[in-house]
């Protein structure tokens, strides 16, 4: 796969991620109707877990041409840790430092946990 190629299928993925981001976020969101980023947690949370298990099932290659358009192009657009960093800020600046705090424990804890689940579950479901 040419670099041009390998390009092209990440920014696919990448307008896919990305679309798929807004979406589940908003949704979210606008159920919660909370000052707390439940919308971006949840994408967080999803695209960790999601991560994982194709870390896990890609093993020791996740850098080919196919796992680049689903690793660094749909998920690395889908997950939202710029987002993540800006509205924690902005909790703490508008006084909120307990959502703040809440939001770094729960989206560190939280992502970390279904990352190593991801991996654990794609040994369990595909013998790696």
């Amino acid at each position: 796969m040419t670099l041009t190629t390998t390009l092209l299928a990440i920014a696919a993925g990448g307008a896919i991620g990305g679309a798929l981001r807004m979406l589940l976020a908003e949704a979210v969101q606008r159920r919660t109707k909370s000052p707390f980023p439940f919308g971006t947690l949840m994408v967080n949370a999803s695209g960790a877990l999601a991560i994982g298990l194709l870390a896990g099932v890609a093993g020791p290659a996740p850098w080919a041409p196919h796992w680049l358009f689903l690793i660094t192009g749909i998920l690395g657009s889908y997950t939202t840790v710029s987002a993540f960093s800006l509205q924690t800020l902005v909790l703490a600046r508008t006084g909120r430092m307990d959502l703040a705090l809440l939001n770094i424990g729960l989206s560190l804890g939280l992502c970390l946990g279904l990352v190593g689940l991801g991996f654990w579950l794609a040994g369990r479901l595909w013998g790696l």
